[in-house]
């Protein structure tokens, strides 16, 4: 892709639009898939990982999918819990076209495919899930968790997936260091040389996860 990379706003690679065969939230599902975006050929490893090892997600609410690609998380969440809003949310556009292309074949209309400015500053999440995108570097990596976790709903989780060798131990201090006392921050998965990490917002007085309806 020379200088073209799957965070660019609007890749200059050529789209080699695909169909490949997945399995999202244990159904056997044929998506669209193009260059340009992250993983066009096969779900990416570490969300792999972060499908198998994170709990289903709560029933309703906003819950969000962070560099959402051409969308596995977002349309797992989806598919598990239809009765929720999706948010999946990436700066590449050609991307966001692929989560909306997919979500409309699976019959899902419960998924907004947007860019990060285009969510509601008044929407709180139930859920993130992410396979953050480490290669943009750490302080655009930094300021987007900060950005976005702290929209987390009290007593909710993010989930991410980050692989061992690209610092998800120092990812994982530097969350523990950054985040306020509301927080808590543990490593609750390993596999295939990825860490899951769990971002834990509290309520006020701490409590335990909210009974799903």
């Amino acid at each position: 892709m020379g200088s073209d990379h799957y965070f660019s706003a609007s890749p200059s690679s050529s789209e080699n639009l695909r169909r490949i065969r997945v399995s999202l939230a244990g159904r056997d599902v044929e998506v669209t898939t193009a260059g340009g975006v992250f993983s066009p050929d096969h779900i990416d490893g570490g969300t792999a990982v972060l499908l198998a090892n994170t709990p289903p997600p709560p029933a309703g609410g906003h819950l969000l999918d962070l560099g959402c690609g051409w969308g596995p998380i977002a349309l797992s969440l989806a598919l598990d819990a239809p009765r929720a809003t999706v948010w999946a949310v990436d700066v590449n556009e050609r991307a966001l076209d692929l989560v909306r292309r997919n979500a409309e074949e699976l019959g899902l209309d419960n998924v907004n495919a947007v860019q990060p400015e285009d969510v509601p500053e008044d929407v709180a999440f139930r859920t993130i899930r992410s396979n953050p995108p480490i290669r943009v570097g750490k302080d655009v990596l930094h300021g987007m968790l900060e950005t976005w976790i702290p929209r987390l709903a009290e007593r909710s989780d993010a989930w991410l997936v980050v692989q061992r060798n690209l610092g998800s131990d120092s990812l994982q201090r530097w969350l523990a260091a950054s985040l306020d006392r509301g927080y808590s921050v543990s490593r609750a998965a390993t596999g295939r040389g990825f860490r899951v990490l769990k971002v834990r917002r509290h309520g006020t007085p701490a409590t335990g996860t909210i009974p799903l309806p």
